[in-house]
């Protein structure tokens, strides 16, 4: 097929076969005939034509392909930016029953950036799923909760109807419960889209946060959090019950990974010695820092570190994930703002009992006298 193509290509090169053939004629009339009265022979007209080709396979090109004169110029069309999705997300839209809420430009903002990486099919099929969502729960047009449900459809699959026994279905809300917590603390500007602990394929349960802004490098400090939020599962597990469950694998997977990276290859773990330049086949990072002791040893000491401090964190603030908790337990899913303001009235019920103990105190020791009811 490669040669047969090669072939095609030189072909745009080649005369007519008319050209040819009035190029032969004029060849044989030519040799009877003086050098001063020989005839011109006919010139084809350049062909003109531009080939393209499209790929989504670049690398398993054959290389006879790609040298100067063939397909000599690469242009990478790479999946849409922000900006881009937004534009994509308001031209199919416009063409799809949906709510009113949807047409705020801050909630389609939001919509666009929850969707990193997604392809211009991938945010079509989105809103087609979301429209199938809509219409289980007997309506006619989608709205924000359906696109949610749609996403989670796409990226996890579907709910499974599967029944936990109590105390599994009390610790996977807490363990969930834990991430959201110190997702919520520690990053206060990420976004909270999602809490659930209804089973999707291999996940029991779920927290979905993102960026606000889309992002294409991250400091010291916001992969530290984003390890913080994979402890705080684990963590809630051991305060609430003493112990923690198999259910914590994927959250320390997640936390290795990212400690590994920062001490391989971001230089931000002691050391500036990059182990991604070890040609070592095809290892990955992970395994060339947890290969060598001392690579081994930072990971371990900021892996450590980072359950400390979650458990101090989570330690003053455990009634966060009680009410975060309960509110899992009745609901068994949370979307968007229901997420924060579960957080932020436990909060507030915590400030209020605080203020109110605190007089009661001063009350008794006599520091101060309550002022008269009006």
């Amino acid at each position: 097929m490669v040669n047969e193509l090669l072939i095609q290509l030189q072909s745009f090169d080649t005369p007519p076969t008319s050209v040819r053939i009035q190029g032969a004629l004029v060849d044989l009339v030519n040799r009877w005939l003086p050098p001063d009265r020989r005839y011109r022979k006919p010139v084809a007209a350049p062909a003109n034509i531009l080939v393209i080709g499209a790929t989504n396979r670049a690398g398993d090109l054959d290389a006879a392909l790609l040298r100067p004169g063939r397909f000599d110029r690469t242009i990478t069309v790479d999946l849409p930016s922000r900006a881009g999705r937004r534009e994509i997300l308001d031209y199919y839209l416009a063409r799809k029953a949906h709510s009113y809420e949807l047409d705020d430009p801050a909630v389609r903002d939001t919509l666009a950036a929850t969707t990193y990486g997604y392809s211009p099919v991938m945010l079509e099929h989105l809103l087609d799923e979301s429209l199938v969502w809509a219409l289980r729960r007997g309506a006619h047009h989608l709205n924000w909760d359906d696109i949610q449900k749609a996403k989670m459809t796409n990226e996890l699959g579907l709910p499974q109807p599967v029944t936990y026994a109590e105390r599994e279905r009390e610790t996977i809300a807490t363990h969930e419960s834990g991430h959201a917590t110190v997702a919520w603390l520690v990053t206060p500007t990420r976004k909270l889209e999602v809490l659930s602990i209804i089973k999707r394929n291999s996940a029991l349960g779920l927290l979905a946060h993102s960026e606000p802004e889309e992002r294409w490098t991250h400091t010291r400090t916001e992969i530290e959090a984003l390890i913080r939020i994979a402890m705080g599962g684990m963590v809630a597990e051991e305060l609430f019950f003493g112990e923690t469950s198999s259910g914590v694998g994927g959250d320390l997977q997640a936390a290795t990974e990212a400690a590994a990276q920062m001490v391989g290859s971001f230089g931000m773990a002691g050391s500036l010695i990059s182990l991604d330049a070890m040609k070592a086949g095809n290892v990955n990072i992970v395994a060339k820092v947890l290969g060598d002791e001392t690579c081994r040893e930072r990971v371990d000491s900021i892996l450590n570190d980072a359950r400390d401090e979650v458990r101090a964190i989570l330690a003053e603030r455990a009634y966060l994930v009680e009410a975060l908790r309960d509110a899992l337990l009745e609901h068994e899913e949370l979307i968007g703002t229901d997420i924060s303001d579960v957080l932020e009235q436990a909060q507030a019920d915590w400030d209020s009992q605080v203020l109110d103990l605190r007089d009661e105190l001063a009350i008794e020791t006599g520091v101060v006298t309550p002022a008269p009811s009006a």
